[in-house]
């Protein structure tokens, strides 16, 4: 494993950007965090709150089966953010798709912020707030208004089926893993910030990176992963790694 310190990896990174055309993004909730969206497992995040049940049960087919009107209840409390703002990480990962430098971002986020800030090529994989399906008919979408993003009970589909968000609840597939999988592939460049790697299928995205292709991960802690060819950039504290983060997104 490598190491770099901050100096070294501005420098690289201004580099490996100026030579690529073939660089691939993989963000978690690290990324929106700084647009004020809670992720999961921090100290302040969902899994470190108190609820009736715990998120992973609330997020589930199941539960929403059996307690529509409390899911609603989590989803508007928790899930809707229309205040928050595309950051600076957002804008520059847009500015780079515009230079012909990034060809995509691959995000666990269920946000929009990436598409607000610009950027075409966004891949969810965990679904999207501003986007609905029903019941019956997880493959055929219908958008939201980002003015008034909120669904109920009682909305429904033009078949008059239930409409419910669409995210990937916990236990369900991941559809977009397979699109995800053929652009890791091919890429040049593997960037991945603000994920801890635990979540699966995502987290398993490393598999696919060839041999002799360039890896980076930044984060403030140690992320455990399995393989020997990963470039680290890391600060001991949370807030010098936002501030890391952003020296590399605005220094380019």
């Amino acid at each position: 494993m490598e190491v770099l310190r901050m100096t070294e990896w501005i420098e690289k990174l201004r580099q490996w950007v100026a030579e690529s055309d073939n660089m691939v993004f993989f963000g978690g909730a690290g990324v929106s965090t700084e647009s004020g969206i809670p992720d999961f497992r921090s100290v302040d995040g969902l899994y470190h709150q108190k609820f009736q049940y715990p998120p992973e049960t609330i997020l589930s087919h199941s539960f929403y089966v059996r307690r529509k009107a409390e899911f609603y209840d989590f989803y508007r409390a928790k899930m809707l953010a229309p205040w928050a703002q595309p950051n600076a990480a957002h804008r520059k990962l847009a500015q780079w798709e515009q230079e012909g430098k990034l060809k995509a971002v691959i995000t666990q986020n269920i946000d929009n912020l990436h598409e607000r800030a610009g950027s075409s090529h966004v891949i969810h994989l965990h679904g999207e707030l501003l986007k609905a399906c029903s019941i019956r008919d997880l493959n055929t979408t219908y958008d939201i208004s980002p003015e008034n993003p909120d669904l109920h009970i009682g909305d429904k589909d033009p078949h008059g089926v239930q409409l419910r968000p669409f995210i990937v609840w916990f236990g369900e597939a991941v559809p977009m893993i397979d699109p995800a999988i053929r652009l890791v592939e091919d890429c040049d460049i593997f960037v991945v910030i603000g994920t801890s790697l635990n979540v699966y299928p995502a987290a398993g995205l490393l598999n696919y990176v060839r041999h002799g292709q360039t890896i980076y991960l930044i984060d403030p802690k140690e992320v455990k992963a399995y393989r020997n060819d990963i470039r680290f950039i890391r600060k001991g504290a949370s807030e010098g790694v936002k501030e890391l983060k952003e020296l590399l997104l605005q220094n380019h």
